[in-house]
């Protein structure tokens, strides 16, 4: 990507993408088989405890957490999908915070933190400092689990399939540029371990992943 000015515009641009798209977000999700696999699988996972649901957009998943969790915190940047959120899942044992999840900071720490098609919007420059933040987010056997895709159209490719740089369009044809990072499930898994963290990364029978796993323990003496 290019400079730190350039990389600001690009992710205001995503928010106000994400916030104008609130109202017609469920209607752009992939037609492809493997989503069912997501939620089995973060059933099979049960992030009980208290929760933190990053980029947690309408509620998509909030309820599903709540199936197991004790509490939720979700955090998003749209105060549209936050009202939408809050409308399908209701505000019981829920506690919602309108922040720019690259600013923001806990002011607890949680056994669990979930995000939902949220990494593959985050640029490599911030990688680090998101799963810095991840960390900082957990007690100190906390386990974090993620779903996501790769896909990308060849109309969202505007800069080249090389560039982390799509754009998305609305139903009335207003175009933003988003950031849509094309992760494989292997690569990724390498990435984060270098980064110190022990997670399995497993791809679906569609273009899906979810991953999950926690801090890599240091040796003992």
């Amino acid at each position: 990507m290019a400079g730190r000015n350039d990389l600001a515009e690009l992710l205001d641009e995503q928010a106000a993408y994400y916030r104008a798209a609130a109202a017609e977000y469920d209607e752009h999700g992939l037609p492809f088989s493997g989503g069912d696999e997501l939620s089995e699988a973060l059933d099979a996972f049960r992030p009980t405890g208290s929760v933190l649901e990053l980029a947690c957009g309408p509620g998509t998943w909030t309820g599903r957490l709540l199936r197991h969790a004790t509490d939720v915190t979700a955090v998003d940047a749209s105060a549209e999908m936050l009202g939408i959120a809050s409308a399908r899942v209701g505000r019981q044992r829920v506690r919602f915070v309108q922040a720019d999840v690259f600013g923001w900071r806990p002011d607890r720490r949680y056994d669990v933190v979930f995000f939902g098609f949220w990494l593959s919007h985050v640029p490599s420059e911030r990688f680090a400092s998101f799963w810095s933040l991840v960390a900082d987010c957990l007690k100190p056997d906390g386990r974090v689990f993620f779903v996501d895709d790769g896909y990308r159209t060849v109309e969202e490719l505007i800069e080249g399939e090389d560039s982390p740089v799509i754009q998305r369009r609305l139903n009335d044809g207003t175009s933003y540029r988003i950031v849509k990072v094309p992760y494989q499930p292997e690569d990724l898994e390498q990435r984060l371990e270098r980064l110190g963290w022990h997670i399995k990364v497993h791809p679906t029978s569609g273009p899906f992943y979810w991953g999950a796993g926690n801090r890599a323990r240091p040796p003992q003496p």
